[in-house]
């Protein structure tokens, strides 16, 4: 998975998605229930990542970590200019 990383959350139908890239004909698997993934039709990448029942799900997890790809230092003033 390259390029940007949306995150969508539909707090209604408690549905989490995490897509990376330029949106893309796909088709999608469940790989388990209520986990699935969307694959791109032609190069066969995976798109995206959703979980159907992400709230009770992660009520089971003590800790829900994202890994971005940069570090940031909350603690260090930025000046924009």
């Amino acid at each position: 998975m390259k390029g940007p990383m949306r995150l969508y959350y539909d707090e209604e139908g408690d549905y989490l998605e995490i897509s990376v890239g330029k949106p893309t004909k796909c088709h999608a698997s469940e790989i388990k229930p209520g986990v699935f993934l969307r694959i791109d039709e032609k190069t066969k990448e995976v798109k995206s990542v959703g979980v159907l029942g992400f709230k009770k799900r992660a009520k089971k997890l003590n800790d829900i970590k994202l890994y971005l790809p940069l570090e940031i230092n909350f603690s260090t003033p930025v000046s924009f200019s």
